[in-house]
């Protein structure tokens, strides 16, 4: 819409510059005047700003500077109809942007907030598409904001400090809040302030300093995420144990941003509350896809788990398969 208001501009400033053309020849080949008389009376006829005659004009000069005032008017008014509008309409056009994002935040629910879109913002909303997460990004930089909002992307423009921002990206409806600012203090008011609206959501937060790491789970955080102290431990351990590591890192998502990892909640496999077993469900072979690790209702983990275990409800089974296999998953548990 903007690009079709920016083409109709270009044509009124090359209207403009063709009646300026048109009104300094036609002086001076008409009226005989000088160069710069010819640019001095075309200013002062477009402008109608009264001022006399260089000199005398003869009949066909008379008619030509009736024609220049009729094309003037035209030119003039269409150029600054044609501005006035691409002003009005941009603005107007930021704001029904910003009304329908805003739609569409309202309507999220269980959703993830990402605070700051830095390296770890982008890296935690890249894993959210991947796994088809709903989200929403609050970020401070309106150029960030600018240069990445899209269909599957949603931004708040605002500081996370304050309340209204996170209630604007629905943090009374979120399941869960990320801070990946880089700034400790920052994250630490984040933390305080969506806890402060939102007591059941799980919060996860970034630190940068090992003394804040307490401070952020005083404050409220679920989990406090350390990306230099990880970081140093992932080099190390591709020292000590590189093989598994590597394949540690596949599990995760395969090539292509295609899943080989995946968690089931117990109402996906038992839809009807029905006590079962790992066996009962027989997983492998509906899917191909293997259990790796079953979560209790308590947050005990049991890597592994016997095909006698039973499940309870609310908890959670860990798979892996091939990404063909996750899928097929999706489709039998309706995931």
């Amino acid at each position: 819409m903007l690009t079709i208001f920016k083409n109709r501009i270009y044509i009124a400033l090359l209207l403009i510059v063709s009646m300026l053309a048109m009104g300094v020849f036609g002086f001076r080949f008409f009226a005989e005047y000088t160069w710069t008389d010819a640019v001095y009376m075309t200013m002062i006829t477009i402008s109608t700003v009264g001022f006399g005659e260089v000199q005398p004009l003869n009949d066909t000069a008379k008619i030509f500077t009736v024609i220049l005032i009729l094309v003037s008017v035209v030119v003039l008014g269409y150029a600054i109809s044609i501005i006035t509008e691409y002003i009005l309409s941009r603005s107007n056009f930021e704001l029904i942007k910003q009304r329908s994002v805003q739609k569409k935040i309202d309507k999220l629910n269980n959703h993830v907030i990402i605070v700051g879109y830095g390296r770890n913002g982008k890296q935690a909303a890249q894993k959210l598409m991947t796994y088809h997460k709903p989200f929403v990004i609050i970020e401070l930089d309106e150029e960030v904001v600018h240069k990445f909002q899209s269909e599957e992307v949603n931004f708040v423009t605002g500081n996370a400090n304050e309340d209204e921002v996170l209630i604007k990206a629905g943090v009374e409806r979120a399941a869960t809040l990320i801070s990946a600012l880089p700034n400790d203090s920052d994250n630490l008011f984040v933390v305080l302030s969506a806890r402060q609206i939102n007591s059941k959501m799980k919060i996860i937060s970034r630190a940068s300093e090992e003394t804040t790491y307490q401070k952020l789970k005083f404050a409220g955080a679920n989990n406090v995420i350390m990306p230099d102290k990880i970081g140093g431990d992932h080099m190390a351990s591709l020292v000590v144990v590189p093989d598994l590591l590597e394949f540690i890192d596949h599990l995760q998502v395969a090539t292509g941003g295609r899943v080989n990892v995946q968690q089931i909640n117990y109402d996906a496999v038992c839809p009807d509350h029905e006590s079962r077993t790992i066996r009962d469900i027989d997983l492998r072979n509906r899917t191909g896809c293997s259990i790796i690790g079953y979560k209790s209702p308590d947050g005990n983990y049991i890597i592994n788990p016997e095909a006698s275990l039973m499940l309870e409800r609310d908890s959670i089974l860990i798979v892996i398969g091939r990404p063909e296999q996750i899928e097929k998953l999706h489709k039998e548990f309706a995931i």
